[in-house]
């Protein structure tokens, strides 16, 4: 059986060539997985009886390298990635994000708003953190086997771990009401991905992307690389349509602006959207921001997926519980959203040992529901509609859905979703890069391996 080895350049050529309709593909052979694996006995490879929780080796130079095995429906698979993640920072997670480059910046020419401010002698320096370029990029492979064992492809897992991710975050963003603005925390892999993706799925519908991050310099590297992701190529075509005159407006913040804190407020606030995308262990932002009145205007849609680890966390406690409230209006002189809403994960299992939101704000199993289960509801409903159970198709997942207090959730209301990783996602994203790497010729293929 021959054996498929993509590099990581055969990787990103893969990811940047990916239509909308490409990534509406991978989201539904994903969330097929997802759904075998929150609902399926043991008939089925995906199940979570065969996705042992992974495991990590830290070792005395600060590095933790993570071992996460996983068998999906057609096979096998194990990814091996190494961070360089210190324990413990003397900054904050809002101040972390807050410590610009020592170097001042220029905003690239075009129509990219940008706002931001050159540092000074007296802008304190960032200590050693979690939030560095070294810690936010997982290096390593991914090795997929046949259900026999036979080897199949070895996969460069640098641009693969942070496109699974978004890949799943953003199968939630199909369902918004509103993306007019989307805030992002964070200018790495994940965030690049998390911007890419939404702007394939709901590009015409997103008026601002505000960034935030302690680097101008990287942000804007970030921004130029959604324009450009493949400079040396004359005659690529971006996917996304992202380019200089884009009706998008981008704006780049960090905390050694003059007003830097008001900024923040309003960036939170305003957006639909917020992609958390730092390892910080400290909230990014202050509760307050979304749990009091003011802050409780509109529901929100916001994905957690930078912290891995029980001492690590970017969304404040308080805001969580705020989500699996009882649902009920408090009293006010203005219109506000509704006290609650919903805590999605990626599993249970693995957020209720490794994932700092959940931990910290002392969530139950029964407080929070997977991804899986989700895409459960949406089959079950679809199944009702092709029966006739429903004299109009149309309302069968509505009534469905609503019927589990949770539609009105995922479209208007309060939602989070929270991830560590899963390495069946590794597996089933990383299996489909392969079959499209075939299709067009991408990578090396090793015969008789």
């Amino acid at each position: 059986m021959p054996l498929t080895v993509l590099t990581d350049a055969d990787v990103q050529e893969v990811l940047f060539s990916l239509s909308r309709d490409d990534v509406l593909e991978l989201q539904q052979s994903l969330g097929d997985a997802l759904h075998h694996y929150s609902t399926s006995n043991e008939d089925n490879g995906c199940c979570s009886s065969y996705q042992p929780l992974r495991t990590s080796l830290k070792r005395g130079d600060g590095r933790t390298t993570l071992f996460m095995p996983a068998s999906s429906e057609n096979g096998l698979g194990m990814k091996v990635v190494t961070l360089q993640a210190p324990e413990d920072s003397t900054v904050s997670g809002v101040d972390r994000l807050s410590l610009s480059s020592s170097k001042p910046s220029q905003s690239p020419r075009g129509s990219v708003s940008t706002t931001s401010s050159s540092s000074s002698a007296n802008v304190p320096q960032p200590t050693p953190s979690i939030s560095s370029s070294d810690s936010t990029t997982p290096r390593g492979s991914l090795s997929i086997f046949s259900p026999d064992g036979t080897p199949i492809a070895l996969i460069n897992a640098e641009e693969l771990t942070a496109f699974r991710t978004a890949l799943a975050s953003c199968a939630m963003l199909k369902k918004r009401h509103s993306v007019h603005d989307v805030t992002v925390f964070g200018a790495g892999k994940q965030a690049y991905w998390h911007i890419r993706l939404a702007m394939l799925l709901r590009g015409d519908e997103i008026h601002h992307v505000n960034i935030i991050n302690r680097s101008f310099d990287r942000a804007r590297d970030m921004l130029i690389r959604l324009y450009h992701p493949r400079p040396d190529d004359p005659d690529y075509v971006n996917p996304i349509g992202y380019k200089y005159g884009s009706k998008t407006k981008t704006a780049i913040i960090t905390p050694s602006h003059a007003e830097y804190t008001r900024l923040l407020k309003e960036y939170v606030r305003s957006a639909n959207v917020i992609f958390c995308t730092t390892p910080s262990t400290e909230p990014l932002f202050p509760a307050s921001y979304l749990t009091n009145p003011e802050g409780r205007k509109k529901g929100r849609y916001i994905a957690c997926v930078g912290s891995y680890k029980p001492h690590m966390i970017e969304l404040h406690p308080d805001i969580v519980k705020q989500a699996v409230a009882p649902h009920h209006e408090h009293r006010h002189f203005h219109k506000h959203q509704k006290e609650g809403g919903a805590v999605i994960v990626d599993s249970v299992e693995a957020c209720l040992q490794e994932a700092g939101e959940v931990i910290q704000a002392k969530l139950q199993p029964h407080e929070v529901v997977e991804l899986g289960e989700l895409i459960m509801l949406r089959k079950e409903s679809e199944k009702k509609a092709k029966e006739g159970m429903f004299q109009d198709g149309d309302k069968a997942g509505l009534q469905l859905q609503e019927a589990t207090g949770l539609h009105q959730w995922l479209t208007k209301g309060n939602v989070i979703y929270k991830s560590v990783g899963l390495g069946l996602m590794d597996v089933v994203v990383g299996s489909e890069l392969v079959r499209l790497a075939r299709q067009r010729g991408i990578g090396t293929t090793i015969q008789d391996f």
